[in-house]
């Protein structure tokens, strides 16, 4: 089929802590209640080509998981996406990730749940009690592990952020949002280099994973001379963002400059000072709107 003459509808498969389904699920779509199109798999994302429009709904099932479904309308040829979030069958006897993921112990369970929400409110005293314990109770969990980075990262502790979240990437090498946080970690070393295959590997996971993983990727690349790359990767950090990251917009500009698009760095600049006039980032953009027109690169 030529595109533009067909619905692409691709389907993002997610548990109840937002991440990418690891488990095998079947995914079955219905056009206007009606059986189109069914398909399996092993990593959360499906994509169907449909050739016709109307009422769409995607139905999921996966062990271990109630079953969960979403209704989307598409009247036109588009490219949509869907996710859908599956919650645990707690009936079922099944243990998703049972090999590398063990369920944790109602008090690891606890102590993990309370860390968690002391990182929230940006208590990280509180936060680090109770992963002490969560630690102590269950050292080898994924769940924990990838809690304890954030902590680190938090704590500008980059070298242990990076030792607990390179384990938890090896327990879950899928897992988007360990990837991001190991990159992270990487990316304020200055180890870019380093940074960018789990941070390409994050967002091949799960395209949708925020502008700060975007962000992190785009510096990776542009401190690796990757200029054209982290040109394409900031851009679309800053569509995610919606303007609300005036560092985003900055990395933009000094793409923009590398690839010798001097005018379009200096209208991300302007566009820069106008919306965050009373931030640091301003003062930045100022300096190198000033280093433009020295150099001659602007008028």
């Amino acid at each position: 089929m030529r595109r533009g003459m067909h619905v692409e509808i691709d389907v993002i498969i997610r548990d109840s802590a937002r991440e990418i389904l690891s488990v095998p699920a079947d995914v079955k779509l219905y056009l206007n209640g009606t059986p189109c199109d069914e398909g399996s798999t092993s990593n959360g994302r499906l994509v169907f080509l449909i050739s016709d429009l109307g009422d769409f709904t995607v139905f999921v099932e996966a062990a271990g998981y109630k079953p969960g479904q979403k209704d989307l309308k598409v009247p036109e040829p588009d490219k949509v996406q869907v996710e859908v979030n599956l919650e645990r069958d707690t009936s079922s006897s099944f243990a998703p990730g049972a090999a590398g993921n063990p369920i944790l112990a109602p008090k690891a369970k606890e102590a993990l749940d309370k860390g968690m929400q002391a990182l929230r409110d940006d208590n990280l005293d509180a936060a680090e009690k109770a992963l002490d314990q969560a630690m102590k109770l269950a050292p080898n969990n994924p769940n924990v592990l990838y809690v304890q980075g954030l902590l680190d990262l938090k704590k500008h502790d980059w070298t242990k952020a990076q030792g607990v979240l390179e384990k938890a990437t090896q327990m879950e090498p899928n897992s988007a949002r360990a990837l991001a946080a190991l990159g992270m970690a990487l990316c304020n070393q200055k180890k870019y280099a380093e940074a960018i295959p789990p941070l390409e590997k994050s967002v091949q996971v799960d395209p949708a994973s925020g502008w700060e993983t975007h962000w992190t990727l785009a510096q990776s690349y542009y401190h690796s001379k990757r200029y054209e790359e982290a040109l394409k990767v900031s851009q679309q950090a800053q569509a995610e963002s919606n303007g609300q990251a005036p560092q985003v917009d900055l990395l933009v500009a000094e793409a923009l400059t590398a690839v010798g698009r001097y005018e379009d760095s200096a209208s991300v600049l302007r566009e820069l000072i106008k919306s965050h006039s009373d931030g640091q980032e301003a003062v930045t953009a100022q300096r190198y709107l000033e280093r433009l027109t020295a150099d001659g690169k602007i008028h």
